[in-house]
């Protein structure tokens, strides 16, 4: 098994996160390699060829869009590091926030130097008032070691981080809302073009990265991107912190290679399904992604495993459930959290978020019809595609999932009036 990359230092013991740990584990000597031997096209172009892919959900080539920015843009460039994490069952940025808080930092500070960018921001998410605290002592830890501000190491280089403490809102984790919602508007996602590498935060050219994405920037400058492409799969390079909750024995966060089998990861490192129960079905990268039943766990968690088995990694919030859980009342869950968290900018998903879960829950109460739940997916395939941001899929699929895969639960709710299925 690969060495890990994100959680190479938790649960070490003794260590706690601060700057002198982190030194001592081999700390911002990725830093001071790329500002002393490295371009900033250099690094762009290493990033490039690690295959290193977002890991926040949408899964695009980190150097790619690092590559976007404009060479002869006057304006100032900003980089953003998205620690907003609102998926639900997601909870890997979280972790790293609080215990090595100066990984994502010093990848963020690389990222800066590669697209000649002087003031970064970190937009953490709003319930997060621990880790806010704590990056905010790393930042004033890094700043009094000279690893930001002026002429970083004699390097000429020059730059400032920032903590951005959101609101609380689910859209403010897709990139355009974030930045609307660090301009200090609601937070509504933008039409696009432009693009954020174009006019970005402030009007200005802006690359918007996960806060575990960032965080594997110092190894593949220390390594090289062919040992971060040596890890994983084809088109999944490096490893993934996957995010494992419900109905196993050892919830918690596991560190693999890209492209572990699903079934590995609950049966072998999380210890299997909870009182030996029966695996019943999983969400393999966080609620908005699709439902897989038992039978689809033989898997690879890797992005394009599972887009051809009609789902996706996402965030890798890995969500189990056994035989117990109603697949309707867990559908519910889902929908009414969508519902709630539509931002209302566009009719597709104002209008439908909430009328899928009025349908879901009167299927559940013993109120719904038979044609109700045909006019689910009727409504799931109205909302994809039909919205500028990505939230319309991200709760239409989920939906369809649970209907067409467990569509008996849904026709015995409104055959016997009532749930038959939870424990």
């Amino acid at each position: 098994m690969a060495e890990k990359i994100i959680m190479k230092n938790m649960g070490k013991p003794g260590y706690t996160g601060s700057l002198e740990d982190y030194e001592a584990a081999g700390g911002y000597t990725a830093l001071r390699k790329a500002l002393k031997e490295m371009s900033p096209d250099e690094i762009i172009e290493e990033v490039k060829k690690s295959g290193l892919r977002g890991r926040g959900g949408a899964g695009f080539p980190t150097g790619v869009k690092w590559g976007f920015i404009p060479k002869d843009s006057p304006k100032p460039r900003y980089v953003l590091n998205n620690a907003d994490e609102g998926e639900p069952g997601t909870f890997k940025d979280r972790a790293i926030m609080n215990h090595d808080p100066h990984l994502t930092i010093e990848g963020t500070i690389i990222a800066a130097y590669a697209i000649k960018s002087n003031v970064s921001y970190i937009y953490i998410r709003g319930e997060f008032v621990k880790e806010a605290k704590i990056l905010e002592q790393a930042i004033t830890e890094a700043e009094e070691a000279g690893f930001l501000g002026e002429n970083i190491l004699g390097s000429g280089f020059n730059h400032r981080m920032y903590v951005h403490r959101g609101a609380g809102s689910y859209i403010c984790g897709e990139e355009t809302g974030l930045i609307e919602s660090l301009e200090g508007k609601r937070g509504w996602s933008r039409i696009r073009p432009p693009f954020p590498a174009i006019e970005g935060v402030f009007g200005c050219p802006t690359i918007v990265n996960n806060t575990e994405t960032l965080a594997n920037i110092p190894f593949i400058i220390n390594n090289g991107s062919t040992a971060f492409a040596s890890i994983g799969v084809e088109r999944g390079t490096g490893t993934k912190v996957f995010c494992v909750s419900g109905h196993v024995k050892k919830p918690g966060l596991y560190e693999f290679p890209m492209g572990i089998p699903l079934r590995e990861l609950i049966y072998e490192h999380a210890g299997g399904i909870r009182n030996d129960n029966k695996l019943k079905a999983v969400i393999p990268g966080g609620v908005s992604m699709p439902v897989l039943t038992a039978d689809e766990i033989d898997v690879k968690m890797d992005f394009d495993s599972l887009i051809k088995i009609g789902s996706h990694l996402g965030s890798a919030g890995v969500i189990v459930m056994d035989e117990t859980v109603c697949m309707v009342n867990a559908c519910l869950n889902l929908a009414k959290f969508y519902s709630h968290e539509s931002c209302g900018k566009c009719t597709p998903c104002r209008e439908g978020m909430p009328w899928m879960k009025m349908i879901i829950d009167r299927i559940e109460h013993g109120k719904g019809t038979m044609n109700d739940i045909d006019l689910l997916l009727e409504i799931t395939y109205n909302i994809e595609g039909r919205t500028i941001c990505a939230f319309g899929e991200a709760g239409a699929w989920p939906v369809r999932a649970f209907v067409k895969k467990f569509r008996d639960e849904f026709e015995a709710h409104v055959k016997h009036k009532k749930c038959v299925f939870a424990a």
